[in-house]
């Protein structure tokens, strides 16, 4: 190519209706970049994409070209996939059409929506769909890889209520995958990335959530074993009504926390029970309290829904630093409670923190191979997030999320959700699907056989030998 990607997109896109930016534009800093500022790559092309048929012009001009693409929904991702250094962004962040059909209780929801556009407008008809627990997220991203959140032990994962996706595949075309109509390609989306197409719009089902009794618990981190062992022998049997997932971390330093205990670490419960219902709130929660001494902070209270779901808006803003690492559990041994309460106790800097997010309840309710998402009897998702706003700290930051994952490891499932995996390797993707990887692979071959769409948790193409 003689000329600039940008140029030859410039050229030969004439029924293009978004925005094309390439490095000498005025805004192609903003377009390249991502939640995890951790990630600082530069593209070639950053297509803003109004709609489908922009979609189709710029997965054939990526294809054509035999240029890399990476498509960003919401840019959330750990790993940074949704941007790639001399190839093009594929950016859906103009596809923001919301539609709730109240009667139906279904969401049609465009490919570059955040969490919390959807939530808000679902909100207004006492609805929801069970998905994340930080508003900005991408529902591209997140529903792709599985989706699991404060909803999940009473409503399933994000792919256990998708409904419907429009998809444009590799060779351009247009297409529908719900229970009826291309239902291999149903069954890979639901957890298995954005391998096998770039998703324009997505139907969920909702259910009756608006008010929930939501908020932390929290005791000193010195207490973490001891909480920990008693929220693991807890959680599973409780109501599916009540979300709870266990976290090390500080308490941040403002409102709503008392000042007294700012930025002082902790072990804790963020919960959230569906339902306004304050007293059985409390009658769920108690068996956990009273086996356990006073919290610091006992915060649960009726909120809308919404609400909960951005509380950690404000804690984890785009622009900081972040070095993931997962695992998929089905215990926690009383050696394995150990070693988080070391870890717990030796977070690097206030924002660290490590999330235990329980998978049972709804999400046992489908077998292994009903999705590609293969954890179905796991009990716990667990993610070892080093974070901090300061570039000085990322190999610190790092460091922790790799030490405590490498310890905890040998305790885990074996795989991990992808959502919240850095760039780790085949191997890594195929623990991920476990023997739903084989099948995957040969949708792959079917739907991307060239393997356009690599720019995520890869899923290689099954040979064809």
């Amino acid at each position: 190519m003689s000329i600039s990607p940008v140029q030859a997109a410039r050229q030969e896109l004439s029924g293009f209706k978004g925005q094309l930016i390439g490095p000498e534009d005025s805004g192609y800093d903003e377009a390249r970049t991502v939640y995890n500022a951790m990630i600082d790559r530069r593209p070639a092309l950053v297509a803003l994409c109004t709609d489908p048929e922009d979609v189709a012009l710029v997965v054939g001009f990526a294809r054509d070209h035999g240029l890399p693409l990476a498509v960003r929904g919401g840019g959330h991702h750990g790993a940074g996939l949704s941007v790639c250094d001399d190839g093009v962004v594929l950016d859906l962040s103009l596809l923001k059409d919301i539609e709730v059909d109240p009667a139906a209780r279904t969401v049609r929801v465009g490919g570059g929506c955040l969490l919390g556009e959807v939530d808000r407008a679902t909100h207004e008809h006492g609805l929801a769909t069970p998905s994340g627990i930080i508003s900005t997220t991408g529902v591209g991203g997140i529903t792709l890889g599985g989706g699991l959140g404060h909803l999940t032990r009473k409503c399933g994962l994000a792919i256990d209520n998708l409904l419907e996706a429009e998809l444009v595949l590799a060779n351009g075309e247009r297409m529908r995958a719900n229970a009826d109509e291309n239902t291999d390609l149903y069954w890979a989306i639901r957890g298995g990335g954005g391998n096998f197409g770039v998703v324009t719009s997505f139907v969920f089902r909702l259910h009756e959530v608006s008010t929930v009794v939501a908020g932390p618990t929290f005791w000193p981190v010195e207490l973490g074993a001891e909480v920990l062992a008693a929220y693991r022998d807890f959680i599973l049997h409780a109501p599916r009504e009540l979300g709870g997932f266990f976290l090390f971390g500080s308490v941040p330093p403002g409102p709503p926390f008392p000042e007294e205990i700012h930025l002082q670490k902790v072990c804790g419960v963020v919960w959230c029970r569906i339902g306004d219902d304050t007293d059985a709130a409390a009658r769920d929660m108690a068996p956990l309290l009273d086996a356990l001494p006073a919290p610091l902070l006992h915060g649960p209270a009726p909120m809308p829904h919404p609400a909960i779901q951005s509380a950690f808006d404000g804690v984890y803003p785009p622009g900081d630093q972040w070095y993931w690492r997962a695992d998929f559990v089905d215990e926690i041994p009383g050696e394995a409670v150990d070693l988080h309460a070391k870890f717990g106790a030796e977070l690097p800097t206030w924002k660290s923190t490590m999330h235990m997010y329980p998978i049972d309840g709804a999400v046992h309710d489908h077998a292994p191979t009903d999705t590609a998402w293969s954890y179905r009897d796991s009990n716990w998702a667990s993610v070892f997030a080093g974070v901090d706003s300061d570039p000085a700290n990322a190999d610190v930051i790092k460091r922790w999320s790799v030490d405590y994952s490498d310890a905890l490891h040998p305790y885990s499932a074996g795989g991990a959700y992808v959502n919240m995996m850095m760039d780790e390797g085949q191997e890594s993707v195929r623990a991920s699907y476990r023997d739903n990887y084989a099948r995957l692979a040969r949708v792959k071959a079917d739907r991307d056989p060239a393997n356009l769409f690599r720019l995520n948790q890869n899923i290689e193409p099954a040979s064809s030998g």
